[in-house]
């Protein structure tokens, strides 16, 4: 059976959020009844989140088995369940646009989600998560770092938190790290530019919110490889959160304040010819599809998305352009990659995987699937339970033979992982030895910190 558009890719239309019939209850209630109506006749979709099995099961408890007998109050239960992944609409649903169906149930759910959110219905506990600068700044400050790491491994405070604020006291949190990326980075190496390569050949480098906060080591080894290949660098003078957290929220008066400071500056970067890159995915994904997408009428948006690239995506493009080195020292073993949503729909191919598999005597076992965490979703004491549910599979399948490694482009995905492979294996009468101890599960390793160990880059 074939389908008009079939053959075409998968195209985008801009978010009409600025449009006051964009916040209006009854037109989103009747376009998602409408668009509920085709995923229900299809459920292609049904394993991929929580999302669709709560709409199908809205539909299968009524009657008639039909969604417009479900309650339209319920649907925002379906919107409470997406966390915006994009993964339904890259790779599962035959009916995005140009199908004249146009279904892209992603934007339907951002829709649900600002319309709550300029009704002044999400929590305070959202708002907080999705901060994170402000958090950031001040959880890194070294004293409150050390005192806010603490509380995280403390059950009794977290019980705390999760009773007022509903962060799931189960959930294993990101440490803060006392320096800061940013704070700490090196400066701009001075090497030429190489001549007749078809990709840029010097690099500005957007921090992210993770690594300047969280894990400012990803960022240092991103630099590590840059220097090593002799690719020019430096750090973007000035930058703020990408804005993805906020996107999540509905919250676009606030994405827009964010693009208004990142913007203007990487602009200035792409006009250059610098290659922008990321070491979060989201943050990519943020800069090269979803801005646009927002702000399509803005050219500096248009240069940025041009310039903004993975980490990966650019290695491999310099590797055909034969400026980059394979000088590897040291193989890695059995590595488990996970590529997370994030990366996924970017269109760009397992690049990371690509890498990896460079490295001689190096084994790469690939899981595409979501690990459950999803920006702030699996945090939350309400959709912890879910998230891990949807993470099993994954924390599963990156656990088989024993993996010297386990690694995910995504950090907090790699967390996740990790988190779940030790709970699985809490109870496991294979993983205990017979002194009682548990034996050591794979190490966590971001895949830009697995090709520096490949390349002998120590401290």
């Amino acid at each position: 059976m074939t389908r008009e558009g079939s053959l075409e890719a998968p195209t985008r239309h801009p978010v009409a959020w600025r449009d006051p019939a964009f916040y209006a209850h009854d037109a989103f209630e009747a376009e998602a009844a409408r668009i509920f109506d085709i995923c229900h006749g299809c459920r292609r979709c049904v394993n991929l989140c929580g999302a669709f099995p709560t709409l199908f099961d809205l539909v299968d408890e009524t009657k008639g088995g039909e969604v417009e007998e479900v309650a339209r109050a319920d649907f925002w239960k379906v919107v409470d369940q997406c966390y915006l992944c994009d993964v339904c609409y890259m790779t599962k649903c035959p009916y995005v646009p140009p199908h004249p169906w146009n279904v892209d149930f992603p934007h339907l759910m951002l829709r649900g989600k600002a319309i709550r959110f300029k009704d002044g219905e999400t929590r305070l506990r959202d708002r907080v998560l999705t901060s994170t600068d402000r958090v950031g700044r001040l959880a890194s400050i070294p004293v409150v770092a050390q005192a806010v790491n603490a509380a995280n491994r403390t059950p009794a405070l977290r019980r705390v938190l999760d009773r007022t604020l509903g962060v799931a006291a189960a959930t294993e949190l990101p440490p803060y790290a006392s320096k800061r990326f940013r704070a700490h980075a090196a400066a701009s190496g001075d090497w030429p530019v190489r001549d007749g390569s078809r990709t840029p050949g010097r690099v500005a480098v957007f921090a992210t919110c993770y690594v300047n906060y969280n894990e400012p080591g990803i960022g240092h080894d991103l630099l590590k490889l840059l220097a090593h290949n002799e690719i020019p660098y430096t750090l973007v003078e000035q930058e703020a959160c990408c804005g993805m957290p906020k996107l999540e929220l509905g919250d676009f008066a606030s994405v827009e304040k964010l693009k208004n400071v990142n913007i203007p500056v990487l602009a200035r970067y792409a006009q250059e010819g610098f290659a922008i890159l990321a070491p979060v995915p989201s943050c990519t994904l943020m800069f090269e599809q979803e801005l646009p997408l927002l702000f399509p009428d803005d050219e500096d948006v248009k240069r940025v998305a041009a310039a903004m690239f993975d980490p990966f995506e650019y290695f491999v493009l310099r590797d055909k352009d034969g400026l980059l080195k394979r000088d590897f020292k040291a193989p890695l073993g059995k590595v488990s990659y996970h590529i997370p949503c994030h990366s996924r729909v970017q269109n760009v191919g397992q690049k990371t995987r690509e890498a990896l598999e460079w490295i001689p005597d190096t084994k790469v076992h690939t899981v595409e699937r979501c690990a459950g965490h999803d920006g702030t979703f699996g945090v939350k004491t309400e959709f912890y339970a879910m998230s891990m549910k949807i993470g099993r599979p994954v924390f599963r399948q990156m656990a088989e033979d024993a993996p010297d490694y386990v690694s995910s482009d995504c950090p907090i995905a790699g967390r996740r992982i990790a988190e779940g492979i030790d709970k699985a294996a809490e109870g496991d009468a294979e993983h205990v030895t017979s002194d009682g101890e548990r034996t050591p599960t794979a190490r966590r390793a971001h895949p830009l910190t697995l090709m520096c160990i490949a390349y002998g880059l120590g401290d």
